[in-house]
């Protein structure tokens, strides 16, 4: 008996020792020892509460009241999504090249290429209006949480919660702007809801662009150095903000500082990163591994190498063209990155470890445990139930990103066709809509390429017995049935597609067109998917809330909340860090762009401006560029200002390295890096390579001389 028990004992210790050694023999490591660290959740710190005792004891800095006042007040909202800063007391602005790109075109003149030659305006009669441009100014803080979580406290259901939520909001905005009506107020959503604070903003709509290098300055090495270091991109942009039609004279705005970075300075970025999602539960996370990143994943490389190819043919003469394939590249280099952090068994054990002690937290304590400990069973089912729709939602929708105009143009007909039939428009209205549907600028070629990454999505996406694979593709191969699409289709020219618009409604809604089958047989039944799944958005939009407050509860301000677009202080060290078999140095030179261009052969997007063969006696090549520094910083920061412990502008964030690509859900300290354009070599570049002698002085002495 006895022996009968030892020889049990020791097959269950062999058990147990073969499951670790295989984890850790698969691994690396043993999965189960992996511990969540200090700052996963990251170092983005609110305005309403920074940490000043941290501040003090990790860099000996204890910030005055005045000089965050400074840091909040001379940082500023820029556009859609870009961060930026008051330079001077005369409203000069600075942030990144990559968030004026796209809006480039509505400030040139005829015949003018700004992507291709830069902007330099000499005094202020040059400086140009930007249309539709505004930067917002963060003036009024204030903690509104009660009022709304009391509010929400009188619903019964999810959906009362959410329009009670609402209508509280709306309630506290308006009472603001009747009391400081000079002031656009929005209230923000802190800790998923576990917090919310009004925010007052002074915005100003008169901005003019004063100075911007060339793209392939800014950008040198376009996607392939995108999210790298070493870098070399004078990724940099100066605007100035008018009222009354002159420029704005402020109070608040950073100073310059015209040395260079060493290695282990502190410095804090202070920028609006856009969003992250760190408070995710491990269901969450699956569900965006599994499911959402593969899919953007495979469309956006398909996207990208469409785009390469064109702009390879066009021998990178066609600069909007550069510009998409960036845009695109950027996105692709994000989604990739974060989706194989997703894949990364030691950054998902940390997730684990972190949820998994936040969970005790709440459930051993009987009245969080009561208000909050079935969250995340809650949460993974409502993931459950969402992942049987996505696919398929994924695969109907038409959108002006990737689906190809042929669906755009069918979509608009038989909507008309529709509204037609029931008269909710005339005949006239129908046909006058109808002649507009073709677009004037139609690329066929392109256009082409983009269906079969629309087959490739349904193929992937929809099982094969699904009406829409069987009817449009079936055995074929994806390029294959969109050439026969093509061949059938009513969409390939205006004079076909006009012809089929005015044989009338019935003609349109009987249609054998590929296209119009597709609009037909999908959109109603995405609309039924995403209405179905309304109840299930508000439940998690309910429990993210209730999960923040659970997590408000357990850490406090130890932990930041998630980034909301809202202003941010980040802190940080500049440091390199190792990669690929060697050591990053903290920073770059001039003299690295000009080995970049000659390395490789002059090619695009490796390219220069010619001058740059003949460089000005003035100009050294030798001053610092680019420098990485351990700022936890996402998309959104582009365009921070990065200060030194005086409040003085020592770079201008624009990137972070690929180590950094996780942070949407993981802050890591041991590489990940913020990557920014020194104070030092913008100056140079200003005033030594551009002859912007004004500009140069203003930035230096911080008013207009």
């Amino acid at each position: 008996m006895k022996k009968k028990l030892e020889f049990k004992i020791i097959v269950l210790i062999t058990l147990i020792l073969n499951g670790f050694l295989s984890a850790q023999s698969y691994y690396g490591f043993n999965p189960d020892t992996v511990k969540a660290q200090k700052y996963d959740m990251g170092k983005m710190w609110t305005f309403e509460n920074p940490p000043i005792d941290y501040f003090e004891k990790e860099y000996g800095f204890k910030p005055s009241a005045g000089l965050l006042e400074k840091f909040q007040k001379s940082a500023l909202k820029f556009g859609g999504g870009c961060s930026a800063s008051f330079i001077s007391e005369d409203g000069l602005i600075m942030t990144n090249h990559h968030c004026v790109r796209d809006i480039l075109k509505n400030v040139q003149k005829e015949n003018e290429n700004i992507l291709r030659d830069g902007f330099f305006a000499v005094n202020l009669n040059d400086e140009r209006t930007v249309p539709k441009l505004k930067v917002e100014q963060l003036i009024v803080i204030k903690d509104v949480t009660d009022e709304i979580q009391s509010s929400m406290d009188k619903g019964k259901t999810d959906e009362e919660k959410v329009e009670l939520r609402d209508s509280a909001i709306n309630k506290i905005k308006s009472l603001a702007s009747g009391q400081n009506p000079e002031l656009v107020f929005k209230v923000i959503s802190l800790y998923n809801g576990g917090k919310y604070s009004l925010y007052g903003y002074k915005v100003y709509n008169d901005i003019r662009l004063v100075f911007v290098p060339e793209l392939f300055v800014a950008k040198l090495g376009g996607n392939p150095d995108n999210f790298t270091f070493p870098r070399y991109g004078l990724d940099c942009a100066f605007l100035r903000a008018y009222e009354n039609g002159k420029p704005v004279k402020t109070d608040f705005y950073f100073n310059w500082n015209n040395e260079d970075i060493v290695e282990d300075q502190p410095v804090f970025v202070i920028g609006n990163p856009g969003r992250t999602n760190r408070i995710y539960t491990m269901a969450q996370i699956e569900f965006a591994r599994d499911i959402q990143y593969p899919m953007l994943v495979s469309m956006l490389k398909e996207m990208y190498d469409i785009y390469e190819k064109k702009v390879e043919e066009d021998n990178a003469q066609d600069f909007n063209l550069i510009a998409r394939l960036y845009g695109i590249g950027n996105a692709l280099k994000v989604y990739e990155g974060t989706y194989k952090a997703l894949l990364d068994p030691y950054l998902v054990a940390r997730k684990k470890d972190f949820e998994k002690h936040f969970k005790e937290a709440v459930q051993s304590d009987d009245k969080l445990n009561e208000k909050y400990g079935s969250i995340w069973n809650e949460i993974e089912s409502a993931r459950k139930e969402m992942g049987k729709n996505v696919r398929k939602a994924f695969a109907y929708s038409i959108t002006g990103f990737v689906s190809p105009q042929y669906l755009a143009m069918a979509n608009k007909l038989v909507q008309y066709a529709k509204d037609l039939k029931s008269d909710k428009i005339t005949k006239e209205v129908y046909d006058s809509l109808s002649a507009k549907i073709f677009p004037q600028d139609f690329d066929t070629e392109l256009e082409n390429k983009l269906l079969v990454i629309k087959l490739n999505i349904i193929k992937n996406n929809l099982p094969d017995d699904d009406r829409i694979v069987s009817k449009l593709i079936g055995d074929k191969s994806t390029k294959q049935a969109a050439d026969e699409m093509i061949r059938k289709s009513e969409f390939t020219s205006s004079e076909k597609l006009l012809k089929l618009a005015r044989a009338g409604a019935d003609a349109v809604l009987n249609s054998d067109d590929p296209f119009i089958f597709f609009v037909l047989n999908t959109q109603d039944e995405l609309a039924k998917v995403v209405d179905d799944n309304k109840s299930r958005i508000d439940k998690e939009e309910i429990l993210n809330q209730m999960l923040g407050e659970a997590l408000y509860k357990v850490y406090g301000d130890a932990i930041p909340p998630d980034a909301t677009g809202t202003l941010r202080l980040a802190d940080g060290i500049v440091k390199g860090y190792n990669y690929n078999g060697t050591k990053a140095p903290v920073k770059t030179t001039f003299y690295g762009s000009l080995d970049r261009y000659y390395s490789f052969n002059k090619k695009f997007p490796f390219n220069l401006p010619a001058y740059w063969e003949n460089l000005p006696e003035e100009f050294n090549p030798a001053t610092s560029l680019n420098f990485v520094s351990t700022n936890d910083i996402v998309g959104g920061n582009s365009g921070s200002p990065v200060v030194n412990i005086n409040g003085e502008i020592v770079g201008l964030a624009f990137d972070g390295n690929i180590e950094s690509l996780p942070s949407n859900f993981i802050y890591t300290t041991e590489a990940n890096r913020t990557v920014s354009v020194s104070a030092l070599g913008m100056i140079e570049a200003i005033r030594d390579l551009y002859k912007m002698n004004n500009l140069a002085n203003e930035i230096l002495n911080g008013k207009i001389n």
